[in-house]
Order: C-alpha cells, then structure tokens, then sequence
C-alpha cells in the first residue's frame, strides 16, 4: 500500500479542491474509445500542473453498465474496459507521487442485478435470508399484482418490479438496481470489509453515492402524489448510524481517508446532519449548485451554506458541476455570456471559505453538449424518465489536435464531440493567459499561495450595488478582496492590486471598473464606492 500526500493528514480536507474524474469520458489509453484507469494514470501530470488536491474516481468496478457503473457487480474489482486492479494500485501509487489523493466511488443503496447476491435472491424463495438481503415485499391488491406502495423510481416510472413467483423488489432508480435492505446485518459487514478492501488498497476516501437513501421508513408507507425530498425513502434519521459505522473504518486507517456524502435533504439544517464530527467529512452543497446566476440568490446560498456547515464544524463545500447536470457555462445562459459567467463564477467558488469540487472540462469551459444523436444517448434517466438525460455533459473532454476524438483517443470516443471544441482543447488553451484553462491554473496557484484562501473564517461583505457581490477575507496579516458583478452595467470598485480578474478590467488610482459578469481578486480591504 501506498503512502497518501505528506500534508497534515487532520486538515487537508477542509479546503482541498478535488477533480471529479467520469472515467469513461476523461482519457483512453486502450485504443477503444473508452476512458480507463491507465488513462488517467497518463494525465495525472496535467492535473499536478492544473493545482487540485485530489481526484474523486467515478465508478470502475465490473457492471453491467445499466447506469454506467452506478450498478456495480463486483465492489472488490476493475471492469475489464477500465483496466485491472493492477491498474487501480499503480494509479493510487503514481498519484500519491505526483502529490495528489484518490477518492473512489462507494455506491451502498443499490447494487447490480447481475451481483451475485441478487442473482441468489432470485433463485431463493421469497422470506429466505438470500432475499433478506435486499428490498422484497409482496404486492397489493388482487393475487398480488399491484406494486406494495406508491414509491416512484428517481429514474421515472414506479420503484418496484415483479419478479416470476409474485413478489416485488425495490430499485429507487433503474430495475437493474435492486435496493440493498441496511437492517440487514450481513449487509454491513459487507460493506464494511469492501471499505478496508480499497482503504488497504491505498485509496484515500470515498464518494457515498445515494448516502441519504440507504434507509427507509419502517413499514414502508406510501409517499402520496408529492415525492420530493421529504418522502419516506430518503433522508431518514437511521442513515446516520450508518455513516458513523463508516467514519469509525476511516478513522482507524492513518492518513486522513474521507468520507463524502452525495446527500440531498429537504433544508440545510438535515443535510448539515451528515456532516457532523462523527459522521462524514464533507457533503456535497447542491443548493450552491442548482443557484442561477442572481447575486442576492448567490448570496443567500453563500450564507446558508457556511452558517448550517459551521454550526456542525464542518467545511462547507463549493460545486458547480458534476456528471448528472448540465454544466454551468450552459446553465448561466451559454455562449459568450455562459462563459463568462461561468469563469467569474469560477473565482467567486475558489475564494470562498472550504472545499471546492471542480468537473472535468470546466478548465478548459466546455459547455453542455445538447444536440447529440439519440442513438448514442443511453442513459437511463433519459429513456425512463421526462428529463433530457445526462449524456450531454459526460462527452469525453478534449486535449489535443483539430478534430474528434481531440488526443482522448485513438479510436471512435463513445460520445461524440462536436468539431468546435478545437479551440477548446487543452493543447489550444496551454500557453494562453487569457484562456480559461489559465484562469483556473492562476486561480489554483494564488488559492494556494494567499494566507486568506482557502480555510477559515467567512468572508465580510461590503456594501455593493444592486447586482454585486463583494466581500473580503483576512488572514495571516493579509487580506483578499473579491467583487463579482452578475449585473448588466459596469461598476466601479475601490480595490487595491488587482491578482486576478476573469475577464479584462480597468484599473487606475486605485478604482477598478468591473464590466457585467465579470469577477475580480485584489490585493487589501476596500469597498465598492461608486456606481
């Protein structure tokens, strides 16, 4: 086993930036037009370079691929098209080298249908331990056949299916992903031992997929026409004995492994509840996330965010993109004025107190691909439910030449990408110091280097102009302004030497005029003065 990065193991969570990795779309190193474990093995120099502190790895274990690895098979192995767990050791080892942590994918709420413990469940009869292990119940109404309540899937469509001698199973998503029953005993201790499995393996974390759906309520009531958030399948007070059995694994291991919570719940105050001192370490901020780009609504997440992680001593934590929504420069409006939102909006994340989450591609301001051919989309959210599906922010990402796969393969890639990403590869972006894939480099470097990045107290608000964020944080006898304008006009900002902007600004005796979705780090403690 490998040794993790010599940073103290306590702290270096709180404010780390960590770089989801979608395995299949991120670098193909075997010629199939897939991503895979080497793939990323021969890009680690590119993320050492880009400043993150670690890589969370999307799933590579065997599957089936009904949800592209989110239905695992096998959680102690590597799918043969990501490579081997040989693999998966010399990637740990060469990222540990190059300074940099791994965080793997733990996915408990469900498993695939093809695990061999489902596969067991259906060959048992229905009340025998095999079937224990997971979510069967008999159905309602006449000999059965109506499902046993009212329970949608996430994924569309009712969230039981029947199987040949009468009785239902649960899947909260796809069929292909039964529900793992957490009362079970035999349960836990599985997953127990898959967690000193990876940690023994060198790994320094896991990403908790579904954490807030591992319990569901006694009895399993129906949840009525509503589903939401507060439905008796998610969020339930139960999960949180679960995480603390978890937390107690990572705490034996040295190194300062991490637990992360994917947890949705219905306010700030339960999804804080995650991250309390004995439970998980970090919970992903969806309410930043899913924030449009309003600075009185930025502002109000902001807030809530760092006063609900706060009350609990957690960090909060910053994303803006992930594999299951569009990206951001196309949710800010796309175009000229989605990326320059989005890199203003890069600069507000990274000065922000806590840890921040960064999407492959959003370097390099990729944005969501929406004309795909529907004969390559395949995931299941769009084929079983009303929404348009996740493919288009999962295209592999580019990194060299003139046309498709751009350097991420030697064969045909296994989403196509559209022809003008040329001026968006890295090799186009490298060397350019007005590029996006710049930006972030000077963002990370400085984010690094200030005493008042990164961890520490909230920021101090200054009085702004409709449409205006400013704030300033202090630490270490210095001090870092930053205004964003997500207004339409100009502002002018007493500020002090400008460090970074994500657009060009003017700056003379001491004022700098910030043009609308534009955002700026400076140097001292100044205040807006002017309109």
């Amino acid at each position: 086993m490998t040794q993790p990065p010599s940073v103290p193991a306590g702290s270096w969570w709180r404010d780390a930036v960590i770089y989801e990795v979608y395995v299949r779309s991120f670098a193909d190193a075997g010629g199939d037009g897939v991503g895979d474990l080497p793939g990323v093995r021969s890009r680690l120099p590119y993320l050492r370079r880009l400043g993150v502190d670690a890589l969370w790895l999307t799933p590579f274990y065997p599957s089936p691929m009904a949800d592209f690895g989110y239905d695992v098979a096998d959680y102690r192995d590597v799918d043969p098209v990501f490579g081997t767990l040989d693999d998966a050791r010399a990637l740990v080892a060469d990222a540990h080298a190059h300074g940099l942590r791994i965080l793997v994918d733990l996915v408990p709420n469900h498993t695939s249908d093809a695990h061999r413990w489902f596969r067991a469940a259906l060959a048992a009869a229905p009340g025998s331990p095999e079937r224990d292990r997971y979510v069967f119940r008999d159905g309602r109404g006449a000999e059965g056949s109506e499902p046993p309540n009212d329970w949608r899937s996430v994924f569309g469509g009712p969230a039981w299916r029947r199987v040949p001698d009468g009785q239902w199973y649960l899947h909260l998503f796809a069929p292909e992903q039964p529900d793992l029953n957490w009362s079970n005993a035999e349960v836990r201790d599985e997953f127990a031992d898959v967690l000193r499995f990876w940690l023994d393996l060198g790994v320094d974390g896991f990403r908790v997929d579904v954490a807030h759906g591992m319990v569901k309520a006694a009895g399993l009531p129906d949840a009525g026409p509503d589903q939401g958030l507060d439905v008796p399948y998610f969020d339930r007070d139960g999960v949180h004995e679960l995480h603390r059995a978890f937390r107690r694994i990572l705490d034996s291991y040295p190194g300062g492994r991490i637990g992360v919570a994917e947890a949705w719940a219905p306010t700030n105050e339960r999804l804080a509840l995650y991250v309390r001192p004995d439970e998980m370490h970090q919970a992903f901020n969806f309410h930043y996330l899913t924030t449009p780009w309003d600075a009185g609504a930025l502002r109000a997440a902001i807030d809530a965010s760092l006063a609900t992680a706060g009350a609990v001593g957690a960090p909060a934590t910053w994303v803006l993109s992930n594999h299951d929504v569009h990206r951001h420069v196309t949710r800010y409006g796309g175009g000229a004025a989605g990326l320059a939102r989005a890199r203003a909006a890069a600069l507000l994340t990274l000065a922000l107190p806590g840890s921040a989450y960064l999407y492959q591609g959003e370097e390099l301001g990729l944005p969501e691909v929406l004309d795909l051919p529907p004969e390559v989309c395949h995931d299941p959210q769009a084929r079983r439910g009303d929404g348009a599906g996740r493919d288009g922010c999962r295209v592999p990402i580019p990194w060299s030449g003139d046309a498709p796969p751009f350097g991420f393969s030697t064969g045909t890639s296994w989403l196509p990408m559209p022809p003008e990403w040329r001026s968006l590869t890295v090799a186009a972006q490298d060397g350019d110091p007005a590029s996006t894939l710049s930006l972030y480099r000077d963002a990370l470097r400085l984010r690094r280097e200030h005493p008042a990045l990164g961890d520490g107290p909230p920021p101090r608000w200054l009085d702004a102009p409709p449409g205006v964020l400013v704030f300033v944080r202090e630490a270490g006898g210095r001090a870092l302004g930053c205004a964003v304008n997500a207004g339409s006009a100009p502002v002018r900002v007493a500020a002090g030497p400008v460090l970074l902007a994500s657009g060009p600004v003017t700056a003379s005796g001491g004022v700098l005029e910030l043009p609308p979705d534009t955002a700026a780090w400076w140097e001292g403690d100044r205040s807006v003065t002017e309109r």
